[in-house]
């Protein structure tokens, strides 16, 4: 998928996890004032919600690889007059460009601990530029259930490459993001905490859910037509194609939930 084409899904696919991820951002209680970094910020649509959180006094930094997703987020904020609450540095999360103990706190959703690179580097990185006593947090989409009433359809596309990207077959269990509780204690980060988060949406569905979950669909299965077998693929594109008569999301009794994880801890000194 083209960087434009991230950047649209990230943007409808944003109603479904907004409310969910601000709830996890709450229990942070990050500091009024404070000084944070959103690592792999993409287009910054979590910046601004932690933005709101430390208050007109405090900043966030957003950093990401991406040069075209950091524009669409330099745009984002100064249209909602946040450009004095949230810069955009770009930079990778493997080797932050940032002194140590620079920010009080650092957040990353859907990147650290879930992009397909070694975890443990990247959380220490993160706590390297976190000041002593500082929080660091790392959350991520963990879990679905979007096809209610065909559960072995749901399970063999969550069985496949694609349903479980950006894990692999024959990763190490330990380097799987729900094991991330380990990887806090080997970096003796103090006061580890764990939290899953559900939400869930009902039908009949508004223009804006149904156009999210559409999104979905095409971010976990992109390429379902070369993963299943033909009697699956069938019931797939009968079930999941917006121009199927039976398509699932026309359903008025629909009902679908997803789950966000978090893990977080305080950098000791």
């Amino acid at each position: 998928m083209d960087a434009g084409s991230y950047i649209q899904s990230l943007l409808v696919s944003d109603s479904l996890r907004r409310s969910i991820i601000r709830e996890m951002v709450e229990m942070l209680r990050l500091a009024k004032g404070s000084r944070g970094l959103d690592a792999g910020c993409g287009i910054g649509l979590q910046c601004r919600l932690l933005a709101e959180e430390v208050g007109p006094s405090g900043h966030v930094t957003g950093l990401d690889v991406s040069a075209e997703m950091l524009a669409y987020g330099r745009k984002m904020v100064d249209e909602a007059g946040m450009s004095g609450q949230v810069s955009f540095r770009e930079g990778d999360v493997a080797s932050l460009p940032f002194d140590t103990n620079t920010f009080d706190w650092a957040w990353s959703a859907d990147c650290v601990g879930y992009a397909p690179m070694e975890p443990l580097p990247l959380l220490r990185e993160l706590a390297r530029v976190v000041k002593p006593g500082g929080t660091v947090a790392i959350a991520a989409w963990s879990s679905e259930k979007v096809l209610p009433g065909y559960p072995r359809l749901e399970a063999r596309l969550g069985a496949t490459p694609a349903g479980i990207a950006p894990f692999s077959h024959g990763k190490r269990p330990e380097l799987h993001f729900l094991r991330a509780l380990g990887w806090f204690r080997q970096l003796g980060m103090e006061e580890s905490k764990a939290r899953t988060l559900a939400d869930s949406v009902c039908g009949p569905l508004n223009d804006d859910t149904r156009n999210a979950l559409l999104a979905l669909f095409d971010m976990r299965w992109p390429n379902a037509s070369a993963e299943l077998s033909s009697c699956d693929l069938a019931e797939f594109q009968r079930l999941c194609l917006p121009d199927s008569p039976d398509f699932i999301l026309n359903v008025p009794d629909y009902h679908a939930f997803f789950t966000y994880t978090m893990f977080w801890g305080r950098v000791p000194g």
